[in-house]
């Protein structure tokens, strides 16, 4: 195989692992009256396993409790993948009060994901920034340990990661391992999420 056709396959493998990743751009805050610089929730997540099941229900959740609307920042796929991109998910964790990264079984095969948590979790460090995971369909010692298809997908995908993204990635996903979260195997009913969800922010 030539140069050409190996930097290709690359690009086409990088591109792959963004589709479907949380890629968490702006998006227009339905009924909310928030301030357009502050989030209440930065949302993490892989589109791929969870964006049009689990994370859009809770989305719409968080966007419907309380008395006022949360403000969510959410994936709409409409930041191009590049620097903007990179500078815009960076600010918006910055900006958000509450960061729930939805942990999946593709999560960690997207480095934009690990990224995301890399900077979740170091801002956890320096910050109050509160850090509320979900395990969705995936238990915390896979998480910890990348073992079971978690860690499959995680290790078929890590050739395409620079070396800075694997040890940090693997460093924040050690992290979020050891937090108190809600696991999905756990709770038969989608109500008891909202109810959780409700219930942490409010307690």
């Amino acid at each position: 195989m030539d140069r050409g056709q190996s930097q290709g396959k690359r690009k086409r493998a990088e591109e792959e692992s963004i589709e479907g990743a949380s890629t968490s751009s702006f998006i227009s805050l339905e009924a909310t009256t928030v301030d357009s610089d502050q989030y209440d929730v930065f949302l993490s997540f892989r589109g791929l396993d969870t964006r049009y099941s689990f994370t859009d229900c809770l989305y719409h959740s968080l966007l419907e409790a309380g008395t006022v609307p949360f403000g969510v920042f959410r994936d709409d796929n409409s930041i191009s993948i590049g620097k903007k991109f990179g500078s815009k998910i960076l600010d918006a964790i910055t900006q958000s009060k509450i960061s729930i990264p939805i942990i999946s079984e593709n999560y960690a095969s997207s480095k934009w994901c690990l990224r995301e948590l890399t900077h979740i979790m170091e801002r956890k460090k320096s910050t109050s920034h509160i850090v509320l995971p979900v395990f969705y369909k995936v238990t915390p010692s896979d998480v910890r340990h990348l073992t079971g298809n978690f860690g499959n997908a995680f290790h078929l995908s890590r050739e395409h990661f620079d070396e800075k993204d694997i040890h940090e990635g693997e460093q924040a996903l050690r992290d979020v391992s050891n937090l108190h979260g809600w696991e999905s195997e756990k709770v038969a009913n989608r109500y008891f999420l909202n109810f959780s969800f409700f219930f942490w922010f409010y307690k």
